[in-house]
């Protein structure tokens, strides 16, 4: 079964940054597209970033250029970097794996348990 446990979580001050971290076990890991989503209490779980073939990444608006994801096929590791944090970041970050080798429209098959971030003011 595949398993995906993020880490990495926290309080963090505006402006400041975090590094999550997603495990992955039970799948293709170097195969499989990879993905960072969130969600906030009250909204419907959304797009932040997503890895395939290795290096070809695709990023949510609000988020490019201020986050990176990037992934350790010999960790089985997908990480998101978070940098100038904002308190609108604030939501529970789920990583989650594609059962193709590319992020579709349907989304992800498997999710993590996610990892709580709140960026405060």
């Amino acid at each position: 079964q595949v398993q995906l446990v993020e880490s990495g979580g926290g309080l963090v001050q505006a402006g400041g940054s975090q590094r999550l971290s997603c495990a992955a076990s039970g799948l293709s890991f170097g195969s499989a597209a990879m993905g960072w989503f969130k969600q906030a209490p009250g909204t419907e779980r959304e797009f932040v970033a997503t890895i395939y073939r290795n290096t070809i990444t695709s990023y949510a608006s609000s988020v490019k250029g201020r986050f990176t994801i990037s992934r350790d096929n010999a960790k089985n590791t997908v990480y998101l970097q978070m940098n100038s944090l904002r308190p609108e970041d604030t939501a529970v970050y789920y990583c989650a794996a594609y059962d193709v080798p590319f992020p579709t429209t349907r989304g992800p098959k498997y999710w993590g348990q996610g990892t709580q971030v709140t960026v405060s003011s």
